[in-house]
């Protein structure tokens, strides 16, 4: 109602607005008149022009979209470059940190090698990096020829030929002629032998052992020394009985240290494997000081190796990278049971005890009428008796004579021989063998058990044999 009294009033308003214009002005109000058909046409182009400005502010914002994607691949570029610096960056801290961590634990102060790169906008200069240097570099190869080849010539072949008794189906005893091979390793030469050692159930019982050189020369040795608890045996060859080729041809082979070898270090066995002359095998250090019970029960420690020890290598080398002796193969020790096993007596060990017997006088088989005396009756203790009775295994002296030498060394009726010059004693035929080498005057150490309250404890008697009465 008011709006159309309003817009029928109009001309009266407008002619009270020009006479009140005509009257006053005011700087605040516009005080115009507009017909109703100026007001429309007025808001029309205000929103043709608030559309073609609605359309301008679009197309600026689309320019600035494109000009934004346009410089998006660069900003990556520029974000990874950041982050592979940044990574490079605690990398090299990184491994700086562990490289010199260990060098504190270690005891190494080596410092890494270090590449230093200057660049700038127009060229970049790239320094040759710093080289570590190395004090020391062990090197393993699957060629050892060149180690065997200087080795080879102190290696030599043994072929025992000893005398055993057995009984027959009646109970009957009788001495067999039998032969049996081994190894042996150079270790010295003297103004006139040649000194080899081996083991000792290699050469125990041999009447003259044979040795076999690199040249295929052979020549008979005699008996150094022997030491059955170490299993240990020196013999001695005449320099005088070998041909200048062959002292031009052999070699002392040089001894190491069993002490500092280390598990899983390679080392070479040489030896007369099942008699068919030297032969070359090797392997690693599987075991160090690996105890294993004896036959005669007791106890000793050795190197372990899964080179291959056959029959034939006893008393052969051993040797490591270095083609130096560690180590002395027994295959009494491992047997043929296992495979891989194979059992050497440390060097370290074994020199002492080597040392020992090469300075013992070398001993040939004397003359039966030269032979010494003892003076005692003897019988065999069997594997039933020993284990019957809880007794050691060795020979019971049922009798000392009057007067004899084994009375004057201190052995009485009841004792065990269980060693005669540090040879293990089983048999009778066993002392029988020994003393072949021993004539009158000359003196031994014999090993005896002696039952002592209860129990057997070893003594070791000074014996100087006497003449064998003529009746």
């Amino acid at each position: 109602m008011y709006e159309d009294d309003e817009l029928r009033s109009g001309a009266t308003v407008n002619e009270t607005a020009g006479q009140n214009a005509g009257q006053s002005s005011n700087s605040y109000f516009d005080y115009t008149t507009y017909s109703t058909e100026d007001l429309n046409q007025k808001a029309d182009v205000s929103k043709a022009e608030r559309r073609k400005q609605d359309k301008a502010e679009k197309k600026a914002a689309k320019a600035e979209r494109k000009a934004a994607k346009k410089g998006r691949p660069f900003r990556k570029f520029v974000l990874s470059v950041s982050l592979g610096l940044c990574f490079g960056l605690f990398a090299g801290v990184g491994f700086y940190g562990v490289q010199w961590g260990t060098g504190q634990l270690t005891g190494n102060n080596t410092k890494p090698a270090v590449s230093q790169e200057a660049a700038s906008t127009t060229e970049s200069v790239q320094q040759t990096p710093a080289l570590t240097t190395t004090t020391q570099v062990t090197y393993v190869q699957d060629d050892i020829s060149g180690v065997v080849e200087n080795v080879m010539p102190a290696m030599v072949s043994i072929v025992n030929q000893y005398t055993t008794t057995t009984r027959d189906f009646w109970g009957q005893s009788y001495e067999k002629e039998s032969a049996a091979s081994g190894s042996g390793i150079i270790v010295a030469e003297t103004d006139s032998e040649l000194l080899i050692v081996s083991n000792n159930h290699v050469v125990e019982g041999a009447t003259k052992p044979e040795v076999t050189f690199i040249d295929g020369s052979t020549a008979e040795a005699s008996i150094k020394g022997l030491d059955s608890d170490m299993d240990l045996a020196v013999i001695a060859v005449d320099l005088n009985s070998l041909s200048a080729e062959t002292k031009n041809e052999i070699t002392v082979a040089t001894l190491g240290d069993s002490d500092s070898l280390k598990l899983g270090e390679p080392v070479i066995a040489i030896g007369n494997a099942l008699g068919y002359g030297q032969s070359v095998t090797n392997g690693i250090v599987s075991a160090l000081n690996r105890e294993i019970s004896l036959e005669d029960g007791s106890t000793g420690t050795f190197i372990q190796t899964n080179a291959a020890i056959n029959p034939g290598n006893s008393g052969g080398a051993l040797l490591n990278i270095r083609g130096e002796v560690i180590g002395i193969n027994s295959n009494k020790i491992g047997g043929t049971t296992v495979e891989g096993m194979g059992y050497a007596i440390p060097i370290s060990s074994a020199s002492p005890i080597i040392a020992d017997l090469m300075e013992r006088q070398t001993r040939n088989k004397v003359a039966d009428d030269e032979v010494g005396y003892m003076g005692i009756t003897m019988q065999d203790i069997t594997e039933q008796i020993v284990q019957m009775y809880n007794m050691p295994e060795g020979v019971f002296v049922y009798d000392v004579a009057e007067g004899s030498a084994a009375e004057a060394a201190g052995i009485k009726n009841g004792d065990i021989i269980v060693k005669f010059d540090g040879q293990k004693i089983s048999s009778a035929s066993d002392i029988k063998n020994v003393i072949q080498y021993y004539k009158a005057g000359d003196t031994a150490t014999i090993t005896v058990k002696r039952a002592m309250n209860g129990e057997y404890e070893s003594i070791d008697l000074e014996i100087t044999f006497g003449t064998r009465p003529e009746n």
